[in-house]
């Protein structure tokens, strides 16, 4: 018989979630996860994806993966530090090195893993985290599980953070001190100042790490925040997916090789997690070198952002201040959000609601991103589905 402790917990608190319009209704997609997609047997315009290439999709990049299952299998079939670190491993870690402009990278199971390893490897009880407060959940999972004292300071305020650098370094109570920062944020789309938090760091001897989840293959010819900077040499932690513009699944650190050598024998999920199955490793390879040869795909992204930024505002949605793809539509009210997210869908667009915890209360927002696989047509079909229901429910 199930806990009647559990059964109360889960009634109530799924009931309250429900009552204030923030429980999350998962919706399968029919097939692959492109420009169009299909649900519950309607297909929809996509603003909802992560594919900010459209590589998860593309040709060249799927025959890549299914030649890697045929010579290397399905799976990796054991840890990395046994016998599961197949040759292709070798060959993407390589490849990242050299995309991000370091001298080594170490690849892991997700751009979640990454925080929970390479921060808990190098940072301890002894230790301070200076944590920008909008920093993505995973960034907040890897400082907790470091057992280091998490400073926050407000979001891109360099004077804040400045000031909590001196008292922290003043302090004397803490053996190292680090600065982490999403390189893109992710709800809102504004960039980083890397710059100015770098300067600070090196005037404080801080650690820099930097979470470019959403800038490498955006920003940067593709290679991220910090290289859109020209800052590859002083950044100590450049942290990198594989599951967004690079199409597949998986994530990685970047940096000097001593920091690299330290993840590989120090963070527990490179140490106690099956590794990267081969078609995920070799498709990303290839769309790594794509993003190298050529900037044809990051082009046609911007382009596609600026149309919909552009008609959106037109319109007199709110967009907040976004600097980059990610566009959203903020309401506010999570009842009003989840009711515009839904009747999108009904009228043929999929733009998930983003509510509580995920953004603050009262913040809601549908997040739109385009992708270089949308096509112009799509997306004026697109904003005339935002004007026709924001005008019904008041929201323009």
């Amino acid at each position: 018989m199930a806990s009647s402790k559990l059964t109360s917990f889960l009634l109530q608190n799924l009931g309250e979630l429900k009552s204030q319009g923030l429980f999350n209704v998962i919706d399968p997609v029919e097939g692959a996860n492109g420009p169009i997609i299909s649900v519950n047997g309607k297909k929809l315009i996509n603003l909802s994806s992560n594919n900010y290439l459209g590589l998860a999709t593309d040709d060249r990049v799927k025959d890549v993966a299914i030649e890697a299952i045929k010579s290397h299998g399905v799976g990796a079939g054991a840890v990395r530090t046994i016998n599961g670190t197949l040759d292709l491993h070798l060959k993407l870690e390589e490849k990242l090195a050299a995309f991000k402009g370091t001298e080594a990278a170490i690849a892991y199971q997700s751009g979640f893993n990454c925080n929970m390893a390479a921060i808990s490897a190098v940072m301890d009880k002894q230790d301070a985290i200076l944590s920008d407060e909008l920093n993505h959940a995973s960034i907040i999972d890897g400082c907790r599980l470091s057992k280091a004292k998490i400073i926050r300071f407000k979001h891109s305020n360099m004077d804040d953070l400045r000031q909590k650098a001196k008292e922290a370094v003043e302090s004397k109570q803490f053996n190292k001190i680090m600065v982490i920062s999403d390189g893109v944020f992710s709800m809102d789309g504004d960039i980083a100042k890397l710059p100015e938090i770098v300067a600070i760091a090196e005037a404080y001897d801080l650690l820099t790490y930097i979470d470019d989840a959403h800038g490498s293959g955006v920003l940067g010819k593709g290679a991220g925040t910090v290289k859109h900077f020209g800052l590859q040499d002083r950044v100590d932690f450049q942290i990198g997916t594989l599951s967004k513009a690079i199409g597949a699944v998986g994530g990685y650190v970047a940096g000097k090789q001593d920091l690299i050598d330290w993840l590989k024998v120090r963070s527990r999920p490179f140490l106690f997690s099956t590794a990267l199955t081969p078609a995920d490793v070799a498709a990303s390879t290839t769309a790594i070198d794509m993003l190298m040869e050529s900037t044809e795909l990051q082009d046609k992204l911007w382009e596609n952002s600026a149309y919909l930024k552009r008609g959106l505002k037109e319109l007199g949605f709110d967009i907040g201040k976004s600097e980059t793809p990610i566009t959203p539509c903020v309401i506010g009210d999570e009842k009003v959000t989840q009711a515009f997210s839904k009747q999108l869908n009904e009228e043929g667009v999929y733009a998930k609601s983003i509510v509580f915890p995920t953004v603050p209360k009262g913040a809601g927002r549908v997040r739109n991103i385009p992708t270089a696989a949308h096509t112009r047509e799509m997306l004026d079909k697109a904003l005339a589905i935002y004007e026709k229901v924001g005008k019904e429910l008041g929201i323009i």
